[in-house]
């Protein structure tokens, strides 16, 4: 992997990730760009506890622009895009319309491939390869900075979920704070730590569903499943065997088998409403260790947590799907209407042949 940084017009970011050595990266960004004005916020909910962004310049964002003036696509001849290079591997920039910014942490946007008409499933083992080597490196580098504190790697994929660029491309939001969702399994994971004398969660849920029905495929290195409790109709972990705390701990072993097994999670994804329905809309959540200070769960240490992938979908079935109302919206409540034992049972049956 070749790493290459640069600026664009305004002043952010731009690395590109090449999978050949020999290449050169010394396109200029030739629009009339102004600096990027941001009015990110975090804001404490004193009754939650949680934290909210609050950024409304993000109004102004691109909405689902023409094919011929997606700005993820590379710049050719006088159009011109986000990446100023006529062609490119992987490519990470920072988002000119960020939710988070400043001291208030930073976001940024990975372009998977330069193909606008592909999908991350449609990639080569290679190219998914490079795309995890980006989202480590970036992780690596983004825990650095002063004002972050977690780091996130994620894909929303579909105009169902709210998707506003077509191209294949997912995020990294860089948090000044532990997020909720981390922050409840960090107390889930000290009080089973406290009941079972030291005891860890994560082995603890792995070890119970390599045990039962709701295994979707399991490789040397990775292990994908529906979780017992699954919050969503078609929901799917995906843990390394080997307990690590973020992307930065996987091992050499772990990092070539993993385009194998996601590729085919993400295609067993696309084929299980049926072709009518594809490409399936979802959501590929990579949940790390925070880089803070974890000193309100008691006895938990960074290595306690274990890196995994959430994938799951917000169609329930073909046509329809699923929403979050009062229940869920309300009071964080779910309800599946979908046995996980049998969602699980649905993806092993559109296995690749």
């Amino acid at each position: 992997m070749k790493k290459t940084s640069t600026r664009l017009a305004d002043g952010r970011e731009l690395i590109y990730y090449d999978l050949r050595d020999d290449g050169v990266r010394d396109a200029v960004d030739r629009r009339p760009l102004e600096r990027t004005v941001t009015t990110s916020e975090v804001r404490r909910d004193p009754l939650l506890g949680d934290a909210v962004a609050i950024a409304s310049h993000r109004q102004g964002r691109t909405y689902h622009p023409p094919a011929d003036e997606c700005p993820l696509c590379p710049s050719q001849g006088e159009r011109l895009s986000e990446i100023p290079d006529s062609s490119y591997d992987v490519v990470v920039f920072e988002n000119r319309f960020p939710s988070l910014a400043g001291d208030s942490g930073r976001c940024e946007v990975v372009c998977f491939t330069s193909d606008h008409n592909a999908s991350f499933a449609d990639l080569g083992e290679e190219q998914a390869r490079l795309v995890l080597d980006a989202w480590t490196d970036r992780t690596s580098e983004l825990s650095h900075l002063p004002s972050v504190e977690q780091v996130f790697c994620f894909e929303n994929r579909g105009a169902e979920i709210g998707v506003t660029l077509g191209h294949p491309h997912g995020q990294i939001y860089a948090y000044p704070f532990t997020t909720p969702r981390t922050a409840l399994m960090l107390r889930q994971l000290a009080q089973h730590k406290e009941a079972t004398g030291g005891q860890n969660l994560f082995d603890a849920v792995l070890e119970r569903e390599l045990a039962d029905e709701r295994v979707v495929l399991a490789s040397e290195h990775w292990v994908a499943f529906v979780p017992y409790a699954a919050h969503w109709p078609y929901e799917v972990h995906l843990y390394p065997r080997r307990r690590v705390p973020d992307l930065l701990g996987l091992d050499e072993d772990a990092r070539s088998e993993f385009p194998q097994v996601y590729l085919e999670l993400l295609k067993r994804f696309d084929r299980i409403f049926g072709e009518a329905e594809s490409p399936t809309p979802y959501i590929a959540a990579w949940h790390q260790a925070p880089f803070g200070a974890l000193e309100e769960f008691d006895g938990v240490v960074r290595d306690d947590f274990a890196l995994h992938l959430e994938l799951f979908t917000i169609r329930r079935t073909s046509g329809k799907l699923k929403f979050l109302a009062g229940s869920e919206s309300g009071m964080s409540v779910f309800i599946n209407d979908v046995p996980p034992e049998r969602a699980a049972e649905r993806l092993r049956e559109v296995a690749s042949s």
